[in-house]
């Protein structure tokens, strides 16, 4: 796996979702996590942020939320001219995909496997008690 991910999130969820994907994926070199902490602000951010990814070439970021901090510092850099791909709503489902991407190719469409990711678990096991029903 040559892209690198960048998990990037207010507080340390960015790190418990990488911590989360190795426990189903195992070891992941090419994920990184630069936080958002209680005693940063945007400019402290950003300097960490940019020591992360200083001997990246090719990599991608994932943010907690869009209009966060974490997502406007790496949007302020985009909007400088950096070629960086920022998606915002990170989750495990994306990070996941990243993995698989990147081991298997095939086309990558993270927002896709967000929303799928996405289920009201009642209303799949009120179809599976439908089924018995007949």
């Amino acid at each position: 796996m040559s892209k690198h991910l960048v998990l990037v999130s207010h507080g340390r969820f960015c790190e418990e979702l990488k911590a989360s994907t190795e426990m189903i994926m195992g070891p992941q070199e090419n994920i990184h996590t630069v936080a958002l902490l209680p005693e940063d602000g945007p400019e402290e951010f950003t300097a960490k942020f940019e020591a992360c990814v200083a001997d990246f070439d090719d990599y991608i970021v994932f943010a907690d939320l869009l209009g966060g901090t974490p997502c406007n510092a790496v949007s302020r850099l985009i909007l400088e001219g950096r070629a960086i791909d920022l998606y915002a709503g990170m989750n495990l489902p994306m990070v996941i995909e990243f993995i698989n991407h990147s081991l298997v190719g095939g086309e990558e469409n993270y927002p896709e496997r967000a929303r799928e990711s996405v289920v009201k678990v009642n209303n799949l096991l009120s179809s599976f008690d439908d089924d018995e029903d007949e």
